[in-house]
Order: C-alpha cells, then sequence, then structure tokens
C-alpha cells in the first residue's frame, strides 16, 4: 500500500473537562505543539487516549476535529479497539469516514486466545476494510500477544503495514524485525519509550511513543539523529525520554502523562475514573524529572 508507517506518532491523551467532555481547543493546542516539533502521526484512542472510556459517537467527534486539525501535515492512525470483531469493524467504518489515514486495532482484550483465533480476528478486520492497519500488542495490558510467527502470516495480508510492539521484550521485536525484513511494505513500530533507540538499531521504521504527548522534541531527536548517523545525540534524546518514561510507573497510566501535561500549561484534565491523580510526593518527583530533562524551570 502507499501508507508507510514511519518516524514519531504520537498516542495523544484526551483532554476533557470534570463532567467528561471533550476539551477541543486544548486538544488543537496538543496538535500544534507535536507539529511545530516535528512528529510524523498522531494516534487518537490508543491506550493514552483511554479509549475504553468513550463511546462512538464521542470517538468520531474527535476523529473529526483531529483530521479537520492536522489538514495533513501529520498522519492520523485511529485506535480501532474492541473484543469483538464486529466491535473493532464497526469503529473501522467511522474512522474511514473520518478520513483517517491508518487504524491501529489492538489485540481483544479480556478473552484468552490461541494464536489461530489472534489471527483470525485481524484477517476478519482487515478483510471489512480499506483502510491500512498496524497490530498493536500490548501483552502487558491485554494478557494477549501476537506471536512473531504469527506476524510473519499477517504481514503477507494486503493491508496489514505494521505492527506496533508494547511488550517491553526486545526479543520480541527483533524476531518481528527478522521474520519480516524481506516483506518490504510491512513495518515495525516500537511501542515502548525506552527502546526506541535501541529498535531503530535493529530496523524498525519509527515509534509510538506516549512521552512524546510531553516530550515530543526529545522523541523526534532521538529518531532524526538516528536517521541522520549521530547515534551518540540520539542516544542522549533516548536517555532523557526514558526518565520520563520510568517516572509514569508512579501511578496508573495514563496518569503523569496527563499530570505532565497539565505542569507545562496544558489543561487536559484527570483520567477517567477509577483513575486517581497523584499524590503531592508523587507531583513533586514528577516535577523534578521535567525540570532534569529541560522541559520545566
Amino acid at each position: 500500500m502507499a501508507f508507510m508507517p514511519r518516524g514519531i506518532v504520537i498516542p495523544v491523551v484526551t483532554p476533557v473537562d470534570a463532567e467528561g467532555r471533550f476539551k477541543e481547543a486544548e486538544y488543537r493546542s496538543l496538535l500544534c505543539y507535536f507539529i511545530d516539533n516535528g512528529v510524523h502521526g498522531v494516534f487518537p484512542f490508543g491506550t493514552s487516549g483511554e479509549f475504553y472510556a468513550f463511546d462512538n459517537g464521542f470517538y468520531r467527534h474527535v476523529l473529526e476535529v483531529t483530521v479537520d486539525a492536522v489538514k495533513g501535515r501529520m498522519d492520523v492512525y485511529a485506535g480501532a479497539n474492541h473484543i469483538t470483531p464486529r466491535g473493532a469493524i464497526e469503529l473501522a467504518k467511522i474512522a474511514g469516514e473520518c478520513r483517517v489515514d491508518a487504524l491501529s486495532v489492538l489485540t481483544p482484550m479480556f478473552v484468552s486466545q490461541t494464536q489461530k483465533e489472534v489471527e483470525l480476528y485481524y484477517r476478519t478486520v482487515a478483510d471489512a476494510t480499506s483502510l491500512p492497519i498496524v497490530i498493536y500488542n500490548n501483552k502487558p495490558k491485554t494478557n494477549v500477544t501476537v506471536e512473531p510467527a504469527t506476524i510473519r502470516r499477517l504481514a503477507q495480508v494486503k493491508n496489514i503495514v505494521a505492527v506496533k510492539d508494547s511488550t517491553g521484550d526486545m526479543t520480541n521485536s527483533e524476531e518481528y524485525i527478522r521474520l519480516t525484513r524481506d516483506i518490504p511494505d510491512f513495518h515495525v513500530l516500537m511501542g515502548r519509550d525506552t527502546l526506541i533507540c535501541a529498535a531503530l538499531h535493529y530496523g524498525a521504521a519509527g515509534a509510538i511513543t506516549s512521552c512524546g504527548n510531553v516530550a515530543p522534541r526529545i522523541a523526534v531527536d532521538i529518531y532524526e539523529n538516528f536517521k541522520a548517523g549521530k547515534y551518540q545525540e540520539a542516544l542522549e534524546a533516548q536517555f532523557k525520554l526514558s526518565a520520563l518514561r520510568v517516572a509514569s510507573n508512579m501511578g496508573t497510566f495514563p496518569v503523569v502523562i496527563k499530570e505532565a501535561l497539565n505542569m507545562l500549561g496544558f489543561e487536559v484534565g484527570n483520567c477517567a475514573a477509577p483513575i486517581l491523580p497523584l499524590n503531592d510526593e508523587q507531583r513533586a518527583s514528577l516535577r523534578a524529572v521535567l525540570k532534569e530533562i529541560g522541559l520545566l524551570k
């Protein structure tokens, strides 16, 4: 397919007010922040965007706003995440009507599956849409994985163009790359912020980075310096981003990402219930990290 996943993609948070209403102006400001810092793509309704907290009407509205705000300056990936293929296909249809560039499809949650069932899930969704699909493996959250051999088979489906690996297992990422390196239209995207530089060395096409919400320029510096052969500079940028990613373990994901954005002046609000805000001690620790990596004075 003509679409090529690459570079730094941000799984954007969903700004909401205290009543859970979408804060469109703040969202548009975030998208401009990403564009101004050289980000290559934006991904609404990923894990960072709390996809599980919103209905289909909300989903459609945010995608419409995203496409309108981006105006072709970044690729737009839309999360189409559901337990059933029927539900994922319904979201894919909405995303197609909103004219996004690609879909990110998470493995089904809650239900334990064999690899045959996982493969059938993706083939069913792929058959029902013409949009390019990125397989999203987030085993730590879903307890469901897509094994490298399964990825090898799925990579040969015409509109399955990439896999995002958020397992944190570098051997798994390496096997994805090794087993698909002879399929020119298939790509691997790193989904663990601490491993972007390593994945690029193996041959990954880029990364989908939650901490890029807060530090888009640092994330882009990893990619751009690596592509320019400035490997030490890429590594130094990786170390900065890694400090923020490690700090995100202080609370239930993605609360640290939202709290950090609030500290930077983006009023994105709190996470959906039942996720609680950070306490004062955690906020002080987060503020220290943001100062350490040069985002706060």
